[in-house]
């Protein structure tokens, strides 16, 4: 039976909303930010095409370089420490033995609700040199305050800190949903071999999370790179440039100094960079398939 026009185009009127909204705050922002790459544009009138100066500029600016090296050392931190601690709360969440799950779910999950500007000063109260609660309590045992935010080594500490209370939770809803999706008549299975808990994580569970692994390293990762309110709030950047990430560095330059065709190669940089990590990981897991 031939289907009616009606009916062929029915599914692509429901897309059509999802694909208007990534056209005009994805696929459009990309072309424009590309086409101010080339250009001296300065946010107001001046727009002359510079070719590739903007890129070469970029390529010899040391901050540059010292913000590319920041963001990976918050990237590769803050994401296999996400991975970890949102796992294991998981795998202790869906325990059968362990009570008020429910409440534990909430209190892990809370975080994420509270946006990043709000965590980043949450966290300068409990970090700071002087008011911070961290530093009182180990005054109070004698030892020696750490200077969090005003120290470049604490202060990137500080903010891998932050990252993971906020973000933990989100991930571990993920890896929840995953953990339940694997059939228990593997486990049982399992059991009856003799394995014990660790061989059966090991063998079994972690395998069979695969897909869901993949997914969570994609999302910290990107979540890592594009990370900016809770980092604002909490070091502003520094000390110095200690803890300036690539978006700071792209808004400083594009709203601050008016380098918007500077700020639009930096932006098509961390693009690429973003595609190639995303590409890499992808691969490595074969399209988060389970062999």
């Amino acid at each position: 039976m031939k289907k009616s026009f009606g009916m062929r185009i029915t599914p692509y009127l429901f897309l059509l909303p999802n694909f208007i909204i990534y056209l005009l705050f994805f696929i459009i922002p990309v072309i424009i930010a590309f086409q101010y790459a080339f250009t001296d544009y300065d946010g107001l009138v001046t727009m002359n095409f510079v070719g590739f100066d903007n890129f070469i500029k970029l390529l010899k600016d040391p901050l540059f370089w010292t913000v590319i090296k920041n963001t990976f050392f918050y990237v590769i931190c803050t994401v296999p420490l996400l991975f970890v601690v949102s796992l294991m709360m998981a795998v202790l969440l869906i325990q059968k033995f362990l009570p008020f799950k429910g409440l534990f779910r909430a209190g892990y999950y809370w975080p994420v609700m509270i946006p990043g500007i709000i965590v980043g000063l949450m966290w300068k109260w409990i970090l700071g040199n002087n008011f911070g609660v961290l530093n009182y309590f180990l005054e109070r045992l004698h030892m020696q305050p750490v200077a969090w935010l005003t120290s470049s080594l604490p202060s990137k500490i500080a903010i891998v800190m932050a990252t993971i209370w906020s973000r933990a939770g989100f991930f571990m809803v993920i890896f929840m949903g995953g953990l339940e999706s694997i059939p228990e008549v593997y486990y049982e299975a399992a059991k009856i071999d003799g394995a014990g808990r660790i061989k059966i994580f090991f063998n079994i569970t972690l395998p069979l999370l695969k897909p869901t692994i993949f997914l969570v390293l994609m999302l910290g990762a990107i979540d890592a790179f594009k990370e900016y309110p809770l980092i604002l709030s909490l070091t502003g950047g520094g000390p110095g440039t200690s803890t300036t990430l690539m978006i700071q560095y792209i808004y400083q330059q594009g709203f601050e100094k008016l380098n918007v065709g500077y700020a639009s190669a930096a932006s098509i940089f961390m693009f690429i960079i973003l595609f190639i990590f995303t590409s890499i990981q992808f691969k490595a897991a074969k399209g988060g398939a389970v062999e």
